[in-house]
């Protein structure tokens, strides 16, 4: 039987209905309160967020755990696969697997193509380098007794997701100066799920949503989400207008 796995929740402010949840899976040595500011972000705007473990570390776990709470009628809809990392690989294999499962998927920095030996941290620091430029998230991971240094290292454990089973809405976001999962690769891959939507966030490395840009990280789920509650064909809301 898996164990139970510890959830982190943000909820919307007092007064504020709901306009859906997002379940969150981290990445390779993560944890779920690694995602604080990004779920008080997005709790502010109405969004609950659930996040769970890190799946590489207990895969059946997490995934029994993430299924629970997609299937919980007390959240609110819609209910929206979030993954980071590895998360987002596993979450990806989750939407495929079970087609009443999430209304949407979010991929943030998806581990896609083979990594280049180059990119090996050696230490710490140079696995910061990695992760993030954000002054503050870097402190944060620093002085985290529960993040698992090094993790990052290891394989990724799931291939890169393929379009079959996957019916729902993708957004993905990208670093564009990711030399974990290049952005090259991760092009490769959205352009095989019908539909997919892949932001780059310039001056962003592999923590995408934990990176400098981690405001227009946030902003932009938020924008996807709001599209998602009109339907699932995604209808734009915020229309640039031509002025030529």
């Amino acid at each position: 039987m898996s164990s139970a796995q510890p959830v982190h929740a943000w909820d919307e402010p007092a007064g504020i209905a709901p306009r859906g949840t997002l379940v969150l899976l981290p990445g390779r040595g993560e944890h779920g309160g690694v995602y604080e500011r990004f779920g008080r972000r997005i709790s502010a705007d109405g969004y609950r967020v659930r996040a769970l473990g890190d799946a590489s570390s207990a895969p059946e776990a997490v995934a029994e755990a993430a299924t629970k709470l997609l299937r919980d009628e007390t959240l609110p809809g819609p209910r929206v696969l979030v993954g980071s990392d590895t998360g987002a690989s596993h979450a990806a294999r989750l939407a495929a697997l079970d087609a009443s499962g999430p209304a949407a998927l979010i991929l943030a920095g998806l581990p896609a193509g083979p990594r280049p030996a180059e990119t090996a941290a050696r230490d710490w620091e140079e696995e910061l380098e990695l992760r993030t430029a954000c002054p503050t998230h870097r402190g944060r991971l620093t002085a985290d007794p529960a993040f698992r240094r090094g993790a990052l290292a290891g394989p990724p454990t799931l291939e890169s997701p393929t379009p079959a089973g996957i019916s729902v809405p993708v957004l993905g976001l990208h670093g564009a100066e990711d030399t974990v999962s290049p952005l090259g690769a991760v092009r490769r891959v959205f352009r095989e799920l019908p539909g997919a939507e892949l932001v780059s966030l310039a001056g962003t490395r592999h923590d995408v949503l934990n990176d400098v840009t981690h405001r227009t990280a946030a902003a932009t789920v938020v924008l996807f989400l709001e599209r998602l509650r009109l339907g699932p064909g995604l209808t734009p809301i915020a229309v640039p207008e031509a002025l030529a």
